[in-house]
């Protein structure tokens, strides 16, 4: 499994012969230029998951991608064709040889005046390849074994000791931070350091990639 980091919680998923990307928004850079992918999937409605701007390009660029999306990303993307897909949780589906699993249901509480949405975290399984799990934003979905974690390192919604628990409950090989963009240089350091140092998870590796880095698991 190959993963590339496009900035915060964008990511584009090489395994099993299949590209897949994760939550082309925002605060990323790179996917619009993407073509050739076999799937794109949204893991709910804020724009720094799902860019209203060049998402629906991105989407028209890959007919042959189809598109896993959360129902309030569905309902504004009604126009783009029988492709986009509003997914469930228990609703899984197969992208080539890569399984993929919703789960979750909603966006992590934020605060009184934030109401919640729906989100929907996935994820990847294939034959001979780690499992890849992300969560949107959100720390209560079940997801089973994982081998690698897309960790949401900072967000409103979050405080480090969340974080860690999180860590420590999926309890992966490895972590990836994401979710990252409102942090400096310094503050992914120390947060990710946290994670890694307080988690408890014999063995967990931190593989932190840059916007635009690669790496393969």
């Amino acid at each position: 499994m190959r993963l590339t980091h496009l900035g915060h919680a964008c990511l584009l998923v090489e395994a099993a012969d299949r590209r897949i990307l994760i939550d082309p928004g925002s605060f990323s850079a790179g996917f619009e230029h993407l073509v050739d992918l076999d799937a794109i999937l949204v893991t709910h409605h804020h724009p720094d998951h799902f860019d209203p701007d060049r998402a629906p390009a991105l989407i028209r660029s890959n007919p042959r991608a189809s598109v896993h999306v959360d129902a309030l990303t569905a309902e504004e993307l009604a126009g783009e064709g029988p492709s986009v897909v509003a997914t469930r949780q228990g609703d899984d589906f197969g992208v080539g040889d890569v399984r993929i699993s919703p789960v979750g249901e909603q966006h992590a509480f934020n605060h009184d005046q934030a109401p919640q949405i729906p989100n929907m975290g996935y994820v990847l399984r294939a034959a001979g390849e780690p499992t890849l799990f992300h969560p949107g934003d959100a720390y209560d979905a079940q997801p089973g074994r994982v081998d690698v974690l897309a960790h949401p390192l900072n967000a409103p919604w979050c405080a480090v000791r969340d974080s860690i628990a999180f860590v420590a409950r999926i309890a992966p090989k490895s972590f990836v931070p994401i979710h990252d963009a409102l942090l400096s240089e310094q503050g992914k350091a120390t947060y990710a350091g946290h994670v890694e140092s307080f988690a408890g998870v014999e063995g967990l590796t931190l593989r932190y990639l840059r916007d635009g880095e690669s790496g393969t698991f």
